[in-house]
């Protein structure tokens, strides 16, 4: 999109920070980030790890690649968080049986009894932010639309 601000100058003046998104999206990201920290400090997890756990948690178990893809992460970013959760005894990692390329990632006994105060954090962020899981749901959406478009763009 080519604007001709000659042609519009007006639209620089209402290019403002109170009428741009990509600042609400930054400072909702940054609030879930403080909100999220106090709850996983109770369980010893940084958000990232906590996302790697909620995938577990959900999957039962999943390969590193796949891993990658849902979490939009790369390997590099990814072995380090698998690690430090298998060296808590959190998960364990292990070359697949049905291809050995594949590194096959799964929640311990511990790792699981996690879950329900991992939900229970994820809860108390819907009401805390006066959601419901319905217009959360519509919410995750619009900004999965948004990201999509910025990723094809």
């Amino acid at each position: 999109m080519d604007i001709d601000f000659e042609k519009h100058p007006e639209l620089m003046d209402r290019l403002t920070l109170d009428v741009m998104p990509c600042f609400a999206i930054y400072s909702a990201a940054n609030a879930v980030m403080r909100f999220y920290k106090k709850r996983l400090d109770a369980l010893d997890l940084t958000y990232p790890q906590y996302l790697v756990m909620t995938v577990l948690w959900e999957t039962r178990g999943t390969t590193m690649k796949a891993l990658g893809e849902r979490l939009q992460l790369d390997s590099s970013t990814l072995t380090p968080l698998v690690k430090k959760l298998e060296g808590r005894g959190l998960v364990t990692r292990a070359r697949s049986k049905l291809d050995e390329r594949l590194l096959d990632i799964a929640p311990t006994a511990e790792g699981m009894a996690m879950r329900r105060e991992g939900c229970e954090a994820a809860l108390a962020m819907t009401a805390a932010a006066g959601e419901t899981l319905e217009t959360q749901a519509e919410l995750r959406a619009r900004l999965i639309r948004v990201r999509d478009g910025l990723d094809r763009a």
